[in-house]
């Protein structure tokens, strides 16, 4: 009877999820992991002698798995909770802050960096107020100190520092802390970043200053960043803030390839598959943010990656104009079309560690 009742589990087991996984229609994104899922191959008699069609359709059924994210989680458990694991996936917590692992350094990635800001320069920038800061990942205040792999933070600043030529380097490594970072997400808080916005208008040589400007501070929840869903556990959600006033909500944002206007903040945006798209819309390749309540006519040019669209809203008090360049979608050699360049700017070049030490994506 006990053997019976075994076969009988393992087929009506078996069957059923064979059945759901024919039956229930696929999808297309994985919220929880914010990435397109893989969709069914095509048949070709090249990939079939090849092999390549049962990888795929092996890649396809694991995305497509009927209660994929229930396995997730029984499986993150396990892993932290059973084995006393320290990661999973590279994913990992401390005192409720999610985190994923970013190691090595990779040398030749930076030093491209390096190369990259130098050509934009000498192509473009040439006799401008030029600058640039490197944002420290989370994992800078969280891995080393408690036992995970981490990149060697100081030779890439050196490295940096050492290669860059004609600009001025900013730190913000010794300004920030791991409490100014959600505790679900890769991002700063806007709220938390006041005093950054600060150093960056002071080393810039602009007069203006974030701190003296009164903001209405505003919640949304729940914000779940780009690590709950990876960390595939029941956690906590963060609360996202934000800060406006007059400046803010009057400025017009204008997308330069959509051709459309818009505002800084896209409220409509909150609850979508990046709720950090909130901040100017999210990632743009080349937007303009006009500020009609400064009549400095005074200019920024940042270019950014997604840690730009939170902190650029602070810095409108200083300046008329803001130009965001998000260059992993941008193309160095189209810069001249779309921008004047002139001597009165201020450039500003504002990347996190992570986007340095993996520099191929910049255009």
């Amino acid at each position: 009877m006990k053997n019976i009742v075994v076969t009988l589990c393992f087929i009506i087991i078996l069957s059923g999820f064979m059945a759901a996984n024919a039956i229930v229609p696929d999808n297309e994104f994985s919220f929880s992991e914010r990435r397109k899922l893989s969709e069914i191959p095509e048949f070709s008699l090249e990939k079939l002698l090849s092999g390549d069609l049962f990888e795929e359709f092996e890649e396809y059924a694991l995305d497509q798995f009927v209660l994929r994210d229930v396995f997730r989680g029984i499986k993150a458990i396990g892993r932290y909770y059973l084995f006393n694991q320290k990661d999973n996936n590279k994913i990992y917590i401390v005192d409720g802050n999610i985190s994923k692992m970013e190691y090595p350094l990779d040398e030749r990635s930076v030093f491209n960096a390096a190369k990259k800001l130098n050509d934009i320069y000498t192509r473009y920038l040439q006799g401008t107020n030029v600058s640039y800061a490197i944002i420290p990942d989370k994992n800078y205040f969280l891995a080393s100190q408690n036992g995970y792999l981490s990149m060697d933070y100081d030779r890439l600043v050196e490295i940096m520092n050492q290669n860059v030529k004609n600009m001025k380097y900013i730190d913000l490594f010794s300004v920030l802390s791991i409490e100014d970072y959600y505790r679900t997400d890769i991002h700063w808080s806007q709220d938390r970043i006041i005093h950054v916005a600060d150093v960056l208008l002071k080393e810039l040589g602009n007069e203006a200053r974030a701190s003296g400007v009164q903001y209405s501070r505003e919640e949304m929840y729940p914000f779940n960043g780009s690590f709950y869903g990876q960390a595939a556990l029941r956690l906590e959600p963060d609360i996202m803030v934000y800060l406006t006033n007059d400046i803010i909500e009057n400025a017009v944002v204008y997308d330069h390839i959509d051709k459309t206007y818009s505002k800084v903040y896209m409220h409509d945006r909150f609850g979508t598959i990046d709720s950090y798209d909130f901040f100017l819309s999210g990632a743009r390749s080349l937007i303009t943010v006009l500020n009609p309540a400064c009549t400095t006519g005074r200019e920024l040019i940042l270019f950014r990656d997604s840690f730009g669209s939170s902190i650029a809203p602070l810095l409108l008090e200083g300046y008329s104009k803001i130009t965001l360049v998000d260059l992993r979608y941008f193309g160095t050699e189209l810069l001249g079309d779309y921008i004047d360049f002139t001597e009165g700017q201020d450039i500003l070049f504002l990347y996190n560690t992570q986007i340095l030490n993996k520099s191929a994506m910049l255009k």
